[in-house]
């Protein structure tokens, strides 16, 4: 009996103690379960706020860099390709038939304006010449001795008459063959040097054959042709920039000369620039020709014509730095030039144009700069 109730006692006491152990951890698991949402809530928030965070800040911030702008006294030229020309540069060829006898000149020799360069044979000419010089002496003889008669009274008229016209006659005459003998030479017409000749001895030549070239190399000029879109844009006096690819040389002109007439076949008009006799040049030379027709009246803002973007109304806009913020800035577009534009209204020197990144911007993008 006392054996039976013993056990039935520690029973009731291993009873009790394992309900207060299950009563513990019970209370244990619902803390755990409690911070388990608290954290879970925690997370989410987080979570959330990271979201945030890389979709307004992280995702929407662009690098660029900015540009700083100074005003610049802008130009515009129109460029044309044209060639060196001599204002003299002559082909002289024999004024009749005949067979080259003499020849007084060669290549790169200076003459002056009538210089005898060649001659063909003229002596039959000569001969002609030779032949009335004696009738002339007598004809002319008879002339005074008539005239004097005449002077005195004595005589009739129709026999002074008679002998000034046998003069006459005769003076024409060897006039004629003395031009002829004239012809007969080659002769320089201007100051210049000899370029090419073109005879031989020996050869027979004849008017309109070229025979020896000579050109005035101290008053040479480039010209061109321009389109007749430029007519009112190009004046004289207008600077030049002149480059000869050949040579690498190049230099600073005026306009000398622009036509007034456009040419109904081509619709061009010309211009011409005199060069400085100093310096070598080549007739027929290729010159590159670059003509100022614009020029700013003061500095203005000048920027590449990659930064201008347009929208779907068709105005122009560049994107600026305010602080770190990106502005849609609408402008004016001026002239424009070798990829570069004058800016007539909308960015001043204070102004920072996007010069990187700008490419996507939207008004009011965050920046950051490189």
């Amino acid at each position: 009996m006392k054996n039976l109730l013993y056990i039935s006692t520690t029973l009731i006491l291993l009873s009790a103690c394992g309900g207060e152990k299950k009563l513990d951890k019970a209370a244990k698991v619902e803390a755990l379960t409690k911070q388990e949402s608290e954290l879970k809530a925690e997370l989410v928030k987080v979570q959330n706020e990271l979201k945030d965070l890389q979709g307004d800040s992280i995702k929407k911030i662009t690098l660029v860099e900015l540009m700083p702008l100074t005003p610049q006294v802008f130009k515009s030229y129109i460029k044309v390709q044209g060639h060196v020309e001599a204002e003299e540069n002559v082909a002289v060829a024999a004024e009749m038939p005949g067979t080259i006898t003499k020849i007084y000149v060669q290549a790169g020799q200076e003459v002056k304006k009538g210089t005898v360069l060649a001659e063909t044979d003229a002596r039959l000419i000569q001969q002609s010449i030779s032949d009335l010089q004696t009738n002339a002496e007598l004809v002319n003889q008879l002339f005074e001795k008539q005239k004097a008669l005449w002077d005195q009274k004595i005589g009739t008229e129709v026999q002074y008459l008679s002998a000034k016209t046998q003069k006459e006659s005769m003076d024409k005459k060897l006039a004629t063959l003395q031009e002829q003998v004239r012809m007969s030479k080659i002769i320089s017409p201007i100051d210049g040097t000899i370029d090419a000749v073109d005879i031989k001895l020996g050869q027979l030549t004849a008017p309109g054959i070229p025979a020896i070239r000579i050109i005035n190399f101290s008053n040479l000029k480039v010209k061109a042709d321009l389109a007749e879109a430029y007519a009112s844009r190009i004046h004289k006096n207008d600077k030049v920039n002149i480059l000869f690819p050949d040579t690498k040389d190049s230099l600073i002109a005026q306009v000398s000369y622009a036509a007034r007439a456009i040419n109904p076949m081509t619709r061009t008009f010309g211009v011409e620039i005199r060069l400085d006799s100093k310096r070598e040049y080549h007739p027929n030379q290729i010159a590159e020709i670059n003509i100022n027709d614009y020029t700013s009246d003061k500095p203005v803002i000048v920027i590449s014509s990659a930064f201008v973007q347009t929208d779907g109304s068709g105005s122009h806009f560049v994107m600026v730095a305010e602080g770190n913020k990106a502005v849609k800035k609408p402008i004016k577009l001026g002239k424009a030039y070798n990829g570069q534009v004058e800016i007539a209204e909308g960015l001043s020197n204070d102004s920072q144009l996007i010069s990187k990144g700008y490419d996507g911007l939207n008004d009011g993008d965050t920046i950051k700069t490189l």
